[in-house]
């Protein structure tokens, strides 16, 4: 009789009898195995793990900017199941296939997103089945333990939808640490056992080693478990590096040109190494037209040579100003049939625009109490004597006074008095 163990070691080309004969021999455990399975190769996705690819501070950095991310979608998934939410910091390590599938309940649903704006990778998220029923029974309006049964096209759909959400969410914390538009396309999810799946595939980089970010996941008193993210190492230390290093990241929208800078400014002339030129009989004729005062100097009451430092300031527009065409501006003398109100406004253009008129009998203050008890019948004193003007309001602006008249079958207002 053969131990388990021994089975399993048979099974994957193991020598455990140390002389190097009992990998090749053929299995008679009675179940007819052929000889071949001792032969078998590992499985794709296994082997040792490379811990020299991620160092410490990394895995810290790649943690820090998932933790950020998640707690965006907490709060998605909390507005969807209505359950409070708690995911916890996570732990980042490195992992393979093999891994996975020894350390994860089975099956699982993998949700796979792609980041199609602002970011170049792709990253998957697994969930256990029950997690998924409980979280699908909640958005569909149930208590989140209807989880009996296999999980369907409408439970994938629903998480799919919930997935969607969360990781928008996550993907607009990510826009606002590198700056940048960020967004991902719909996500796919599927059920995997994972022991007899093809990781290649679900995604390339599940072949070989990737980064494992594990998160405890509660909602509500309902469910207490982790949530995986698997990265590809080059996509997470990218990531790292645009975060935290202000690296740039790979995007996949062409960026805008640059702008060219702008031109130099032109040298300021020397007010000292100008040439002064004589005044222009033209130009001065101008100038108060422009309202720039004339500094004569006999104004001030000093010589006219006593300072000529001061005619300096004037005479440094003189260059750029002397083949200038500078003329009294000259406008358009509009008239025709259009009405302008004292101000010189166009009001002809608002004539047509209407506007409610109240005329108002009068006015008074009641009680809450007596507004209770009216009824029909119930008379009520106005403010006004019998006999006084009534009040013309237009847009609920007192405008005018005047009297009430009967017109025909109708009430009627005649206007008395204007109110300025």
């Amino acid at each position: 009789m053969l131990s388990q163990d021994e089975i399993n070691a048979l099974l994957a080309g193991m020598d455990t009898s140390g002389g190097g004969d009992s990998a090749s021999a053929p299995l008679d455990s009675g179940m007819g195995a052929p000889s071949e399975a001792a032969a078998a190769t590992p499985p794709v996705g296994g082997g040792s793990i490379d811990e020299s690819l991620l160092t410490d501070s990394e895995k810290d950095a790649i943690g820090e900017v998932a933790n950020i991310s998640m707690g965006s979608s907490a709060t998605t998934l909390y507005s969807l199941v209505n359950q409070k939410v708690n995911i916890t910091t996570p732990q980042v390590e490195l992992a393979n296939w093999q891994n996975v599938i020894e350390n994860y309940e089975r099956p699982c649903v993998f949700i796979q997103i792609k980041y199609t704006v602002g970011l170049d990778g792709t990253n998957i998220l697994i969930l256990k089945e029950h997690d998924v029923m409980v979280i699908t029974d909640l958005m569909m309006g149930g208590d989140g333990t209807n989880t009996e049964g296999e999980i369907g096209e409408l439970q994938l759909s629903a998480i799919s939808e919930a997935m969607n959400q969360m990781m928008g969410a996550a993907a607009t914390s990510l826009s606002t640490m590198i700056n940048q538009k960020v967004d991902i396309s719909p996500p796919q999810a599927t059920l995997l056992d994972m022991i007899n799946d093809d990781p290649s595939d679900i995604a390339e980089f599940l072949t070989g080693t990737f980064v494992k970010i594990s998160f405890k996941m509660q909602v509500g008193e309902l469910v207490d478990s982790t949530l995986m993210q698997l990265y590809p190492i080059d996509f997470a230390k990218t990531l790292k590096d645009t975060v935290i290093g202000g690296g740039e990241m790979t995007s996949t929208t062409p960026e805008p040109a640059p702008t060219p800078p702008p031109p130099p400014p032109a040298p300021m002339p020397d007010p000292m190494q100008m040439q002064m030129p004589g005044p222009d009989p033209s130009m001065m004729q101008q100038m108060p037209q422009m309202g720039m005062p004339q500094m004569g100097m006999p104004q001030m009451g000093m010589p006219q040579m006593g300072m000529p430092q001061m005619q300096m300031p004037q005479m440094q527009m003189a260059p750029q100003m002397m083949n200038m065409n500078i003329q009294p501006a000259q406008f358009q003398n509009f008239s025709g049939g259009t009405t302008l109100m004292a101000g010189g406004e166009n009001i002809g253009i608002i004539k047509d625009v209407p506007l409610e008129v109240t005329v108002e009998l009068g006015r008074t203050a009641k009680p809450i109490a007596d507004i209770l008890d009216f009824a029909p019948g119930t008379i009520i004193e106005l403010d006004k004597v019998a006999g006084e003007p009534v009040d013309v309001l237009v847009n609920g602006k007192f405008v005018a006074k005047g009297e009430v008249v009967v017109i025909e079958e109708s009430f009627g207002v005649r206007v008395t008095e204007i109110v300025q």
